[in-house]
């Protein structure tokens, strides 16, 4: 299926990132929890047919989030992020951000050069239009998660750091997570071996610290991520993987959870 014609030459200058970390029909759900409330639902899904920017074909990639209950009367969210990336390079090529949080509404799109290094940005709620430059290998902020499973982590050694460029709300910024070892998480579904890192945010409105966040991916080939930790500078929010199905290969479990 072709979906967008981006007015790009294409080429074949482009990277290649061999990986066995997921394939097309990957359904990862979530639960959020605000302290001890139930706050949200979130999934990331693979869908699967592949979808052709062009002459490249690519895996389209949904995010959704959903606030429930009574955190809708707190703060409601409904958001929506979708990335078309190429499967051969693992970059976007578009990405369409739809989001509703609280009062605040945004429908943009972007649409990504990765042979001039641009991107377009889209405001569809006016129709405004702007250009900006871009590093090389840029990724969005959907994309940013999926490239980083496929990084090869089997001798990645406590404290170090892996840069992603990324490009997010008109700006360029190097993604940096550093790994800090292995745990073993206990989850609702099992207990589970991970891969434990900590990505380097931007302190400010929302974040207590630049590490206020921390990812756990399950340590085995798939590197799916178990759960994530925010520290927020009024609470935190804890999300944890709820159901899965779809995976290139097994989790890393330790132990199931014993059925009722």
């Amino acid at each position: 299926m072709v979906l967008f014609n981006v007015g790009i030459v294409f080429s074949q200058e482009l990277r290649t990132v061999s990986h066995q970390a997921f394939i097309r029909g990957e359904v990862l759900e979530y639960k959020a929890s605000y302290g001890i409330i139930d706050a949200a639902r979130a999934k990331l899904t693979i869908k699967a047919d592949a979808v052709m920017v062009g002459k490249r074909s690519t895996f389209h990639v949904v995010g959704t989030g959903k606030s429930l209950g009574a955190f809708n009367w707190l703060f409601k969210v409904e958001d929506r992020y979708e990335s078309f990336i190429d499967d051969k390079a693992m970059l976007p090529w578009v990405f369409l951000r739809r989001v509703h949080e609280g009062g605040f509404v945004m429908k943009r799109n972007v649409y990504f050069n990765q042979y001039k290094h641009t991107a377009k940005v889209k405001n569809l709620k006016d129709n405004s239009k702007k250009n900006y430059d871009t590093k090389l290998n840029t990724q969005d902020l959907l994309s940013s998660f999926y490239f980083a499973r496929t990084l090869d982590l089997q001798n990645a050694t406590i404290g170090q750091e892996f840069t992603i460029p990324t490009f997010f709300d008109h700006e360029n910024y190097p993604m940096k997570i550093k790994f800090l070892g292995k745990e073993k998480v206990k989850t609702d579904l099992g207990t589970f071996n991970c891969l434990k890192f900590v990505p380097l945010l931007q302190e400010g409105r929302v974040f207590k610290a630049r590490e206020s966040m921390t990812i756990w991916l399950s340590d085995d080939q798939s590197k799916v991520p178990i759960r994530l930790k925010t520290e927020l500078l009024i609470g935190s929010i804890k999300l944890d993987l709820d159901s899965y199905s779809g995976l290139i290969a097994p989790l890393s479990e330790v132990k199931k959870k014993k059925k009722d």
